[in-house]
């Protein structure tokens, strides 16, 4: 409900600088996205247990209003569902693939854009947009399984052998397997930060189809500035490690959208032909 209201004070902004503007437009559009996902996760990047791959998602729908100052230059909002996270295999110590550790993560996106477009009348036209974005965290869960067998001992000082896991005094320890998913974090349990501050940027091209539509192809991306798991930020900077708070765990997303919107007025390219 938050995010509801938040998006709807914004629209109604837009739309009262539209009546205060004559020669602005308001748009308003539904998109959908395929994307590659990451989680830039310092710790695991380190350890030689983990690998990470590349992993795929959908953000299926998303509502787009926004209004054009001229014809170069506008301000956009949106609302996206994003289905986000990674697969890192997990690999023992003879080097194969012994298991997964999965990030299921599912946000409500709401960038606030800067679009800058190219000028002219013609049919399509380019833009490229830049702007602070707000993901609310909607579900979050992180599972582990592995098979039993021999695995490397991270260089981390503070690592701790698994329970039930042996010593092999050789640089590896031996551990019974996890066959099945099993939870170790979760929304539910307060190990994800419910609120993430990014930054999002895009480019593509502005397509008219008729007099009130046109279609937009994006490549896209978006950054956490912060890190996306719980945690005392005051503590992390009481401890020397300043640096952590915008680098233990951060969200990457590159992908495509494409936009299928609808222009109070006429399109560009509509509006001057003869």
């Amino acid at each position: 409900m938050r995010c509801s209201k938040v998006f709807l004070i914004i629209a109604f902004f837009i739309t009262l600088v539209h009546v205060s503007f004559a020669q602005v437009q308001v748009h308003v559009g539904a998109t959908t996205a395929y994307s590659a996902t990451f989680v830039l996760d310092k710790g695991l990047s380190e350890d030689p247990r983990y690998n990470s791959t590349m992993t795929y998602n959908t953000s299926p729908i998303g509502l787009n209003v926004g209004i054009d100052f001229t014809n170069k230059f506008g301000l956009s909002l949106e609302s996206i569902l994003s289905n986000q996270g990674q697969i890192y295999e997990i690999i023992n110590a003879a080097e194969q693939i012994a298991g997964e550790r999965k990030i299921d993560l599912k946000y409500l996106n709401l960038p606030l854009l800067l679009r800058f477009m190219s000028g002219g009348n013609g049919g399509a036209r380019a833009n490229f947009n830049i702007g602070p974005q707000l993901s609310f965290l909607t579900e979050a869960t992180e599972t582990i399984q592995f098979e039993a067998g021999d695995y490397e001992i991270p260089n981390d000082p503070d690592f701790v052998i698994p329970e039930g896991g042996i010593d092999n005094n050789d640089g590896t320890y031996t551990i019974p397997g996890q066959e099945t998913p099993t939870e170790i974090y979760s929304k539910a349990l307060n190990d994800f930060k419910t609120t993430e501050f990014q930054i999002a940027a895009a480019f593509g091209l502005d397509i008219d189809l008729a007099k009130h539509l046109y279609l937009t192809t994006q490549i896209r991306a978006n950054y956490s500035l912060t890190d996306m798991k719980n945690g005392d930020a005051w503590e992390t900077i009481a401890d020397g490690r300043p640096q952590d708070i915008f680098s233990q765990r951060a969200n990457l997303v590159v992908g495509v959208q494409l936009g299928l919107h609808y222009m109070f007025g006429t399109t560009r390219s509509f509006k001057y032909k003869k």
